[in-house]
């Protein structure tokens, strides 16, 4: 059976959203897609990209996967599946977006998996591998030292910086960055504050949106 808690949100969505929005949808139907910034999130229920931005249908073009990772770019092969890469292709291509933002969070699970080198939850153990990624993130980062969650922290954010520092290695990422017409941009969002820190691009640090929320 449909799950009903999705039945009666669909039910708000037509009564609500849909009534409000019916000529906003319809141009998008008839004029496509035209977002001018793609977010590369978690997929973790608690940080949908959509409401933290609070963003309507068609403002914002968004991927979502295990800890906001976005792998270097390399060849394809018969065997090979590149999600993230595909969809950053299409968000540069085709929409010639504007900014990509990769947006990490407090909590997170892949992060916490690999940091606390978790047992895999099956055989294949999709997880651990697509978090061994990060392997030399955490050499760069160092070892834990008294405060473990102050790490966990840095770790996370060092994973931004990851991601933002393999997609100068996607050819059409770069050549629009360097012309200027697109821009990289790192975030993390507190899920227990609701705080949004932004990633300073000359300094590297991550800063608070407001110092009055953080």
């Amino acid at each position: 059976m449909f799950p009903a808690r999705l039945y009666d949100g669909y039910q708000a969505f037509l009564d609500g959203r849909l009534c409000r929005e019916r000529q906003r949808y319809q141009d998008l139907a008839e004029s496509g897609q035209h977002p001018e910034i793609m977010v590369i999130g978690c997929g973790d229920s608690r940080v949908a990209p959509e409401i933290i931005f609070d963003a309507g249908p068609g403002e914002i073009f968004v991927i979502r996967n295990i800890a906001n990772l976005v792998p270097p770019c390399e060849p394809d092969t018969q065997t090979s599946f590149h999600g993230t890469s595909a969809a950053i292709e299409f968000a540069v291509n085709a929409l010639k977006v504007k900014h990509i933002v990769v947006l990490g969070h407090a909590s997170c699970g892949g992060v916490a998996a690999f940091a606390n080198k978790s047992a895999p939850l099956t055989k294949r153990d999709f997880i651990g591998k697509w978090m061994s990624q990060i392997a030399p993130v955490a050499d760069r980062v160092g070892p834990p030292g008294a405060d473990r969650q102050s790490w966990i922290r840095q770790l996370e954010w060092a994973v931004v910086e990851y991601s933002l520092e393999n997609l100068m290695t996607f050819p059409a990422v770069r050549e629009e960055v360097e012309k200027g017409t697109l821009t990289l941009h790192g975030a993390y969002f507190g899920i227990s504050t609701g705080v949004l820190f932004i990633r300073d691009p000359e300094t590297k640090e991550f800063l608070p949106y407001r110092d009055d929320v953080a």
